[in-house]
Order: structure tokens, then C-alpha cells, then sequence
């Protein structure tokens, strides 16, 4: 009898205990503390079909599918732009062309042994985040700064850096304006939705410097809009004012002085969405296999003929069978130098794009930032 009523009291108190569990977790629900899933933003549940993640996208990398998903379809989507020559420019010809599209065209000769198997998207800077997310492509080289909150929260995995860059500022000569002072209360074009605009913000704010930013969806308004006189200066990447700087002048207009100073780091390359990492291996490899060449001599004219013995060299072309399980084929890195070029062809290419020898885009070999982990 004794210990029936222990037992009875045993109970008792187990089924108490279960009973304060689920009046704790009842609280929580009570207090509202529900899941940030389920309190979305109004703009968010108002936001254009195209912007949102249709199922099949989310299904796919959370399963690790996108390389299977783009063999079947038998081509890469590659996100990037079509107003910046030397980088992303579709031409008269309407085809498009640039350092930013051949490292597409890179990814797609990886792949499938043919660079042109590669449709590009292009996309506001405003856009590009929301898009890969959703799905409009798997792949973008678009001008794209590698910074810590886009890594965390644009569910963006950042690749290899293919340019390194920085924001610096330009004004027409006649101005004689040479630094950021020189600056104060003046109207200064840019592009609305990228780091250069939070970038200018913050340093000119940090300076004391007051201004005034006359903001723009891209290249194609903006610069005609600094060439007509609507704003003083125009800021943006270093190398793209290079560029149209090279434009303005080589049509007769006005001489352009790009200031000394830089305001920020801009490293730039290629970002997938997060959440596949065999995808993302596929394309960094890809990718990094143009600076490998490059550093092993081998170029579109002769990586196809090597006949040494460097057994590194080997592996690289996929000699012997070596495959270090990348998901590519063997000698991808044979169709990618062929048909597309290594690194210094592809730079060389676009004359915009500046000076390589000698500059931080030139191999580590040689004083600058290039270098890819060991094909081995």
C-alpha cells in the first residue's frame, strides 16, 4: 500500500512537471515572441512576383541541386549589367561583352566545354541580391562588393576576388578641384543602392563635409546627366571612372581628373547564393583556374599542346586521370584558357580596365594580390 502511494505521488509530480513545460512555452506564445519567419515586413509580402523565391529555387539549394539543375538545362543564367564598358556592355552589335561577362563565360566553358552556353541577365544594382535569391540566375559578376553585411545578410556567398578595386572620385579638370574638401555643398552623381552611395555618405559625414548626392539608377543616366553639368563630380569605382574617363575624352569631351584619393576598399568577383556549396566550389574553381594558368605560363594558345612533365602542371589539365572532385570535368581547365583566356588575357582584353603589370591585380608572384590555393 506504502509504495502504491509513492508511486501514485511519483505520478502526480511527473505529470505536474510535464504540465509547467507546456505552460512555459505556452508564455512564449502569449507574449507574442513569435518567430521572425512570421512577422514579415509589409514591403516584403508586397514585393513583385519576380522578386520572391518560387519553391523549386528554395527546394533546389537547400537539396544542393544547382549544378545538376543547370547541366539539364543545358545553360548558365549569369547575372551582370550592360552599361560599363571594359566590365558589362552590351555593344552595337547587341551582344555582350566585358571583363564581368567573360568571367561568366568562364563558368559555363568549365562546365560544359562551351563558353557561349551562358545567357546573361542583367540587373539593377538596386535588384541584383533580390534576384539571386529568387533565382534569376545562378551566378553573378556584376561590379559586386564583397562586404560583411551582404556576406550576412543577402544570402549571398561571395567567391574569389577577380578585381581589386577602391572609390575614388571625378571632376572635369577645368574644375581644378584635387581634393575631398574642394567638394563642400557640391552636387556629386550616384548610383543609388550600392556601397558607393553608403560609402560617400559615411566618409563625407565623417569629414564634416557637406554635399549634395544627385542619385541614379545606373551608368547609362548617370553619366550623361555629370557630362551635361548636373552635378560637380561623379564617385564610383576607380577602375569605372577610368573607364569613362577613357569615353568623355576619347569623344572630344571635356579632360576628366580622377582625385588621388581613394575613400574605401572595393574587392569584387563573383557571388552565388548560399546554401550549395558543390555549386560554389564548381564556379570558384572555375574562376580561379584563369589565374592558375596564368601563374603556369599556359594561355589560350598553348595549354592545349603542353607536352612537360610538371606533375602539377599535370594535374591541372586533368592528365592521368587526376580529379580532385570538384564535380567538373577533368580538363575543364583546358576549355576554359582555350576558348575564354587566363587572367592576363582576359584583363588585357579591355583596355579601360587599366594597367595589370604592376598593379594589385597582378600575380602575388609579381607584388600583387593574385593567388589561388594549389591545384593538387
Amino acid at each position: 500500500m506504502q509504495k502504491s502511494v509513492h508511486r501514485l505521488l511519483a505520478l502526480l509530480g511527473l505529470v505536474l512537471a510535464f504540465s509547467l513545460v507546456a505552460a512555459s512555452c505556452g508564455n512564449d506564445d502569449d507574449d507574442g515572441a513569435a518567430p521572425a519567419a512570421t512577422e514579415a515586413p509589409a514591403a516584403a509580402t508586397e514585393a513583385p512576383a519576380a522578386t520572391e523565391a518560387p519553391e523549386a529555387t528554395v527546394s533546389l539549394v537547400q537539396d544542393g541541386g544547382t549544378l545538376q539543375a543547370v547541366l539539364d538545362r543545358g545553360h548558365v543564367l549569369c547575372g551582370s549589367r550592360d552599361d560599363v564598358p571594359g566590365f558589362a556592355l552590351l555593344n552595337a552589335d547587341g551582344e555582350y561583352e566585358g571583363f564581368d561577362i567573360d568571367m561568366c563565360r568562364v563558368v559555363a566553358a568549365a562546365i560544359f566545354g562551351d563558353a557561349n552556353a551562358v545567357e546573361i541577365v542583367p540587373v539593377t544594382s538596386a535588384e541584383r541580391f533580390t534576384a539571386l535569391a529568387a533565382g534569376q540566375f545562378e551566378v553573378m559578376n556584376r561590379n559586386t562588393t564583397w562586404t560583411a553585411t551582404r556576406d550576412g545578410t543577402e544570402g549571398a556567398n561571395f567567391l574569389f576576388t577577380t578585381y581589386y578595386d577602391g572609390q575614388g572620385l571625378m571632376v572635369p579638370a577645368s574644375t581644378g578641384f584635387t581634393t575631398l574638401e574642394d567638394l563642400e555643398d557640391a552636387n556629386i552623381c550616384v548610383s543609388t543602392g550600392t556601397t558607393t552611395e553608403l560609402n560617400l555618405t559615411a566618409v563625407f559625414a565623417a569629414r564634416g563635409i557637406p554635399f549634395n548626392p544627385v542619385t541614379f539608377e545606373g551608368f547609362d543616366t548617370l553619366v550623361p546627366a555629370y557630362e551635361e553639368g548636373q552635378c560637380e563630380a561623379m564617385t564610383a569605382d576607380s577602375s569605372v571612372l577610368g573607364v569613362f574617363k577613357f569615353e568623355i575624352e576619347g569623344k572630344g569631351g571635356a579632360d576628366q581628373h580622377i582625385m588621388a584619393e581613394l575613400i574605401s576598399k572595393e574587392p569584387l568577383g563573383t557571388v552565388v547564393r548560399d546554401g550549395d556549396t558543390e555549386w560554389a566550389q564548381v564556379v570558384n574553381w572555375a574562376t580561379m583556374a584563369t589565374v592558375q594558368a596564368w601563374e603556369f605560363g599556359l594561355d589560350s594558345s598553348n595549354i592545349g599542346s603542353y607536352d612537360g612533365t610538371d606533375p602539377n602542371i599535370l594535374n591541372f589539365l586533368g592528365r592521368d586521370g587526376f580529379d580532385p572532385g570538384l564535380g567538373l570535368p577533368t580538363d575543364f581547365a583546358i576549355n576554359v584558357v582555350e576558348q575564354v583566356g587566363n587572367y592576363e588575357e582576359i584583363f588585357n582584353r579591355y583596355p579601360q580596365l587599366g594597367v595589370l603589370a604592376g598593379s594589385v591585380n597582378d600575380l602575388w608572384s609579381n607584388g600583387g594580390l593574385m593567388y589561388v590555393p594549389p591545384y593538387r
